[in-house]
Parts: C-alpha cells; structure tokens; sequence
C-alpha cells in the first residue's frame, strides 16, 4: 500500500499534491520523493476554486464523502475520504 493513503478511524487519508491551472483534472501518479500522490487540476488556486474542484474530482471518482483536512493554502493536502477502505480507495483510483 502506498505511503499517500492511510487508513485512520475517521476514515482514509489521501494525500496529494496539486498542481493548479492544468489543461484537465488527472491523477498523474505517484511522487515517491514526497510520498503524495500527484493531480492536475484544472482550476486556478484562486478563491478556494482548486480546493472546490479537488473535493468534486475526487468525489466524483471515489463515489464518497471527501473532505480536505490539511493544506486548505497548500499544494499540498491531506484528503479525508469517509465510506471506503484504503483497499477501496486505491482501487477506484487504479493504483
């Protein structure tokens, strides 16, 4: 299992890296250096939008409760997903 996901009692903790004002939203893969998975999204980082599509792509992907819990001003975010194992999430994403 990947060092980006974590399972905790609250739920799976995802961890990504973003890069904002991408040409789509994707999953690029895995940095191993930062141990974060890396995703494109292609919201600017302005009023919140990124944040917005973040939670709405992985929403969407996952078909669960996605919150973000660190990181709100960062390119670096701790998701919470809540419903789905670790197992689950690493499925959905097809890693």
């Amino acid at each position: 299992m990947g060092k980006f996901v974590k399972e905790t009692k609250d739920g799976v903790l995802l961890l990504i890296h973003v890069q904002p004002k991408a040409k789509k939203n994707v999953i690029e893969g895995v940095d191993e250096w930062r141990g974060r998975l890396k995703v494109r999204i292609a919201a600017p980082p302005v009023e919140g939008k990124a944040n917005k599509e973040v939670i709405k792509f992985f929403s969407k992907l996952l078909g669960a409760d996605v919150s973000i819990v660190r990181g709100e001003t960062s390119r670096e975010k701790d998701l919470l997903i809540k419903g789905l194992s670790a197992e689950e999430v690493l499925k959905k994403l097809g890693l």
